[in-house]
């Protein structure tokens, strides 16, 4: 059976007002309210409840043990509503509900975290589902229409896309691994020796092999970040995005092997629309901030030293 609430949140909404100001007047100013229509909303609250929410103590009045429970529990009702009134706001204005994003491993973390800072504020009713993805995985979320918006290395057929930025891998190892001790510039035949620790395609269909050199001995990982961890405990060699090994190359963890040819190499980034013409205004949003940040961010120079 349905049942009338007897208290109203914009009551509730009002003794936070009081509590969170430090007092009946200094809440009527926030809330651009006279100090008497803010106590006449806590009386009203009070009368409809069977537990006192406020006590007198001195001069002031604070609130009960009863007040504190109460009130942190309508603190989480009254955000719950503030975010239903966001979305339909959102909804009215034509926002999405929900913004799906592949981004290969690949991409600094560094410059998503930032586009979606600056996201957040704009469309907060909108849920953000970010996919981490490798090599074909990314153009398979394409494909298969599970996201809106993808960065990948490689243009799949029958798409457009925007050029973000350039990405440069850079072979490295830690600093007294044995290739290191060669004391000399190395040919392929010296890596292929070694293990070397390879980034698994997340597709499920081709398995690509990007920077695979052929070693003999070869560690495969799901993450760049577990990579980089087994290239710190000296485990074999890679090929690692210099923006995600900046610190380690800076405190000389990690340096990078001086290949006779091919001492790095660059992959161009860009962002695909799953369907650009079906694209709202969140996902469309979203691709300008993420293509503004990409913009400030320098080009990398392949010939420049770590």
């Amino acid at each position: 059976m349905t049942r009338i609430p007897k208290t109203s949140l914009e009551h509730w909404a009002v003794l936070a007002a009081v509590v969170d100001e430090g007092g009946f007047a200094a809440a009527g100013e926030a809330l651009n309210r006279s100090q008497s229509a803010v106590s006449y909303a806590v009386q009203q609250l009070q009368a409809g409840l069977p537990v006192a929410l406020t006590e007198a103590r001195g001069r002031r009045t604070a609130l009960t043990e009863a007040g504190r429970t109460l009130l942190r529990r309508a603190r989480a009702v009254l955000a719950d509503v503030n975010s239903l009134e966001l979305l339909a706001d959102s909804l009215a204005h034509g926002w999405e509900a929900e913004l799906r994003i592949a981004a290969d491993l690949i991409f600094p973390p560094a410059l998503l975290y930032e586009a979606l800072g600056e996201f957040g504020p704009v469309c907060r009713a909108t849920r953000v589902e970010v996919l981490e993805s490798v090599l074909s995985g990314t153009t398979e979320a394409l494909l298969r229409r599970e996201v809106d918006l993808a960065i990948v290395g490689q243009l799949p057929p029958g798409f457009l896309g925007c050029r973000l930025m350039a990405v440069e891998f850079v072979p490295v190892a830690h600093r007294d691994h044995a290739l290191h001790a060669l004391g000399r510039a190395l040919t392929l035949a010296d890596l292929s020796s070694e293990r070397q620790l390879v980034v698994r395609d997340s597709g499920t269909k081709r398995r690509l092999d990007a920077g695979w050199l052929g070693a003999e001995q070869r560690w495969t990982v799901s993450h760049v970040k577990t990579s980089i961890e087994m290239l710190k405990h000296g485990l074999g060699f890679a090929w690692i995005p210099r923006e995600h090994i900046r610190a380690e190359l800076a405190a000389g963890v990690l340096v990078p092997l001086p290949l006779v040819d091919g001492g790095s190499r660059v992959v161009d980034l860009h962002l695909v629309y799953a369907d650009r013409d079906a694209a709202g205004p969140a996902t469309r949003e979203f691709a300008r901030l993420l293509a503004a940040v990409c913009g400030r961010t320098p080009v990398p120079d392949a010939r420049r030293p770590a």
